[in-house]
């Protein structure tokens, strides 16, 4: 695909953006009205014959956990125990503050595989400042299927290494909803090897950065990050937009294996289809991902599912199309179920396409469809458990998780 389409593409990409941008943002999401509401913590608290959690606007209470226990696979093959905690709470005055998060969801098995990410986005009094992390500590067996699209399900190739990841950016709102600031990445890869057939990484890509066997790769550097945000909530956004865009400079000067740069940019928007009543909504997200000149290593190419959120191509495996570029679209309609928002189903579909090793054009179209259930864990923190089940060809999924995809 040349790049006149790609271009093109975006651009209908944004028209949704560009409609909200010529009208009001609607402020009544700002808070959030738990009147007739019920969660699996009030459906707990019957059983044990607890008094009911008053209703006011005005909750004093300033954080809310949900949790989650559950088994799942993870890359690479095998079952692993999984966990996931979310706190959310707010900084400053809930009716003009964000609700800020932190998300802990520690895997392990039996077999020496684990994982320990840390991911939070803090919202200062009044959204004064926006502050992300993102800390992660893996040891990630990982299948690849090389560079591009077109590859048959068969064709990988198992690599294994162990991960760390520091990423920290701070960001200064300009105007209500408009953000502006500076970060750090570190991306640190130790003893990356292939342990398939003896097959090399190296030999197997046709990719020469960070594909050396037994090698420790580091991409370390700078970022610009630009931020709108009419979200009142992360967890379960309800009507407004969000834009993000992240320049990412990679250099020797504070510890870069290569010089390299990348660019990615995250657009949404949740579009309400009823003023009342039960949860009706259609939300929208795509992303462009793109290194802007050679050096990256092999493992910080695009590839889906390894966005910053690692939320996209659900129904497709993680890592199963990678490239010097990806671009990515999604649709996902959400509803209430019952009146008290306890229960609720998504369906959504997907498609993605990374590019093509030696031209990089987009040739490959890859789709991926599902549905899924939602049940409410906090009505407070409006945090549901979210159970999807994703299809594309020769691949099936169960995603479990805590909080909306996007």
């Amino acid at each position: 695909m040349q790049i006149g389409k790609v271009l093109l593409m975006l651009t209908g990409c944004l028209v949704p953006y560009a409609i909200m941008a010529q009208s009001p943002i609607d402020k009544t999401h700002m808070n959030f009205d738990t009147t007739g509401k019920k969660d699996l913590i009030d459906i707990a608290r019957s059983f044990v014959k607890s008094p009911p959690r008053p209703v006011s606007l005005d909750d004093k209470k300033t954080i809310y956990f949900s949790f989650l226990p559950l088994s799942t696979s993870i890359p690479g093959g095998g079952n692993a125990l999984v966990t996931s905690t979310t706190a959310g709470f707010y900084l400053g005055n809930r009716k003009t503050t964000y609700l800020s998060t932190i998300t802990f969801a520690p895997y392990f098995n039996l077999k020496g595989r684990y994982g320990l990410p840390i991911r939070s986005s803090f919202w200062l009094n009044n959204n004064s400042w926006n502050i992300q992390g993102d800390t992660r500590i893996l040891v990630y067996p990982q299948y690849t299927w090389s560079l591009g699209g077109g590859q048959p399900e068969s064709y990988k190739l198992l690599v294994s290494y162990n991960y760390l990841r520091f990423y920290q950016s701070a960001l200064k709102r300009i105007t209500p909803y408009f953000f502006v600031g500076l970060g750090y990445d570190l991306d640190y890869y130790l003893d990356v090897e292939s342990i398939t057939n003896n097959n090399t990484l190296i030999n197997f890509s046709h990719y020469k950065f960070g594909t050396l066997n037994d090698h420790n790769f580091i991409s370390s550097g700078p970022t610009v990050n630009v931020l709108y945000d009419t979200r009142k909530n992360s967890l379960n956004p309800l009507p407004g937009a969000y834009v993000n865009f992240i320049y990412r400079y990679n250099t020797d000067v504070v510890g870069s294996n290569n010089n390299w740069q990348s660019i990615f940019a995250d657009f949404r928007k949740y579009i309400s289809l009823s003023n009342s009543g039960p949860k009706n909504i259609l939300a929208f997200w795509s992303y462009y991902w793109s290194t802007l000149n050679s050096g990256a290593p092999y493992l910080n190419l695009p590839a889906i599912g390894m966005d910053p959120y690692q939320r996209s191509g659900r129904g497709i495996e993680q890592n199963r199309y990678r490239g010097k570029r990806l671009i990515y679209f999604e649709s996902e309609y959400r509803r209430d179920i019952t009146e008290n928002g306890l229960l609720g189903f998504v369906v959504f579909a997907n498609v993605n396409s990374a590019s093509q090793p030696k031209n990089n054009r987009f040739v490959y179209w890859n789709p991926a469809a599902g549905t899924g259930l939602r049940i409410k864990f906090n009505k407070k923190s409006d945090t549901n458990i979210c159970i999807d089940y994703g299809v594309s060809k020769n691949y099936s999924a169960v995603i479990l998780g805590l909080g909306e995809a996007f």
